[in-house]
C-alpha cells in the first residue's frame, strides 16, 4: 500500500482544514488506518484511528470534539477533518496502515503497529 498525504496549509487559530490521504492498493479497505503528527522537536504523536469499515474511531484526548477521521473504501481515501485548531495543533500530520483490520486503543495509538506510512502534510496554525 502506497499512501499519499495531502491538504495541509497555514490556517488561523480557530480555522478548520481537511486533510486527505490517497491509498494505492487492493487491500486498504482490510485494515484500519490512522492519523499522527509530529511538531517540531517533539516526538511523533497519535491523533485518530478508524476501524476497517469505519465504524470504530478512536481519538487523541487533545483532538476529541474538534477532529473526525473519515475513511471511504471504495475511493482508497482516509481523511481528517480538523476543527477549532489550536496553534498547539502544528505539526506535520502523516496517514498510515495498521496491521489489523482493528484493535484496542492501546494499540492502535502505537505507530510501531502501522506497517505503511504517507509522506506527510504540514499543518501550521497561527495565533
Amino acid at each position: 500500500v502506497q499512501l499519499q498525504a495531502s491538504g495541509g496549509g497555514l490556517v488561523q487559530a480557530g480555522g478548520s482544514l481537511r486533510l486527505s490521504c490517497a491509498a494505492s492498493g487492493r487491500t486498504f479497505s482490510s485494515y484500519a488506518m490512522g492519523w499522527f503528527r509530529q511538531a517540531p522537536g517533539k516526538e511523533r504523536e497519535f491523533v485518530a484511528a478508524i476501524s476497517w469499515s469505519g465504524g470504530s474511531t478512536y481519538y487523541a484526548d487533545s483532538v476529541k470534539g474538534r477532529f473526525v477521521i473519515y475513511r471511504d473504501n471504495a475511493k482508497n481515501t482516509a481523511a481528517l477533518q480538523m476543527s477549532s485548531l489550536k496553534p498547539e495543533d502544528t505539526a506535520v500530520y502523516y496517514c498510515a496502515v495498521l496491521n489489523s483490520y482493528w484493535a484496542d486503543r492501546y494499540y492502535v495509538s502505537k505507530g510501531q503497529n502501522y506497517d505503511y506510512w504517507g509522506q506527510g502534510t504540514e499543518v501550521t496554525v497561527s495565533s
